[in-house]
């Protein structure tokens, strides 16, 4: 995805830094990741009280396949295709991600 459009559309937080990872880019606010592009398509991050959010709108989860081996799940979901031409859902649906970035960052600092 272009990087100009996907500064805009993550607008609504600050700071945010795009680089490349897992051949794809990664979206970042404040040093936290918040979104993965991977193979053209747009994944926002979750968390365990996320999770349900993401799956009751009907969004698929991304995994990554490994030979031989049960795909990998990870934490970051589909965005809503619907939410790319409505900047409010963007922002609600991005505001999600944030939330469980954050809370993922704050768990991370807090183990012993």
């Amino acid at each position: 995805m272009d990087e100009e459009f996907l500064r805009d559309l993550f607008r609504s937080l600050p700071e945010i830094g795009i680089r490349r990872l897992f051949g794809g880019q990664a979206i970042y606010s404040g040093g936290r990741i918040v979104g993965l592009v991977i193979g053209g398509t747009l994944h926002l991050k979750s968390d365990a009280e996320s999770e349900p959010i993401y799956a009751g709108a009907g969004l698929e989860r991304w995994a990554y396949a490994r030979p031989g081996r049960a795909p990998v799940e990870m934490p970051y979901w589909r965005f809503p295709e619907e939410a790319y031409d409505d900047p409010d859902e963007a922002e609600r649906w991005i505001a999600i991600a944030d939330a469980a970035s954050r809370r993922s960052a704050l768990a991370k600092t807090s183990k012993p």
